[in-house]
């Protein structure tokens, strides 16, 4: 029964179109151990705790396949070389927002030992503040975030992982007033209106994923507009895209900004735009 539990799980996930991975992510929280261990874990159970472990696991994936993103379900995400709290309310960490993070760490490779001011807008869970603050020691990080229901996430992870990294509660527009800093990075909402989305997706905060107006363009004019303000001359933006916009993200910084760059992912989607404030 334990080596069928694991089994059983992948193939009905299978068969829902559902990452199999899920079963094994789930069965890891609630076994509390490494994936490499679950097999094992089940094998030294007793068939009364693992018919336990099964009762609790089928109402997990009840959870799953009702669309509750697997990582609400554990409260956890990995992003880089950390582990982060999440839940309802907040964006989950993408994989793909670690390259967002890896552009960043070049740009700060060359200003060497340079000590540097950084500031995230729409922080949300705080990953990318985060995993800047822990992988370049002395660069100093600020998080902005004005979501009510996202703050909360961000307070937990930074107090846990990187408590010198300074919160700021306000919307990108009014926040750091007076401030000037040699980087901002941003992952704003933006895809576009009437995007067709998973299901799991759809339980994620609106606020956080669409951008406004049909390209879902909107919001990140604001987050831009937000960058030009807080940079200094010669400053350096990181921005997070949907593939359609970069076009559109590189007419808006052409009038304040020089050596505008398309990014691709490592899937060859261009999902990142780099530019320095003239």
């Amino acid at each position: 029964m334990a080596i069928d539990l694991l089994r059983q799980t992948r193939d009905y996930f299978r068969a829902q179109n559902i990452p199999e991975v899920d079963a094994s992510i789930l069965l890891e929280h609630l076994l509390a151990c490494s994936r490499s261990e679950v097999q094992l874990k089940l094998l030294r159970m007793s068939d009364d705790e693992v018919k336990e472990i099964d009762r609790n696991l089928r109402r997990l994936v009840l959870r799953r396949q009702n669309g509750e993103p697997v990582q609400y379900i554990t409260g956890s995400a990995p992003f880089r070389y950390l582990e982060y709290e999440v839940g309802p309310g907040v964006l989950i960490p993408r994989p793909e927002t670690e390259s967002l993070v890896s552009l960043v760490l070049e740009e700060l490779k060359k200003k060497g030992s340079e000590k540097s001011k950084l500031v995230d807008l729409g922080s949300g869970s705080g990953c990318i503040a985060i995993a800047l603050a822990t992988e370049h020691p002395g660069l100093t990080v600020t998080a902005v975030e004005n979501s009510a229901e996202a703050l909360p996430w961000l307070h937990k992870n930074v107090a846990r992982l990187s408590p010198t990294v300074r919160i700021v509660e306000s919307d990108v527009s009014a926040a750091c007033s007076g401030e000037l800093f040699d980087l901002v990075v941003a992952n704003p909402p933006y895809i576009p209106q009437g995007q067709a989305l998973p299901l799991e997706v759809r339980k994620e905060p609106e606020a956080a994923l669409f951008g406004g107006g049909r390209e879902g363009i909107d919001i990140p004019t604001q987050f831009i507009a937000a960058a030009l303000r807080l940079l200094k001359p010669g400053g350096f933006l990181a921005l997070e895209h949907d593939e359609t916009q970069g076009s559109a993200i590189a007419a808006l910084l052409r009038a304040d900004f020089t050596e505008v760059n398309l990014v691709v992912d490592l899937t060859g989607r261009a999902r990142f735009t780099t530019a320095r404030k003239a």
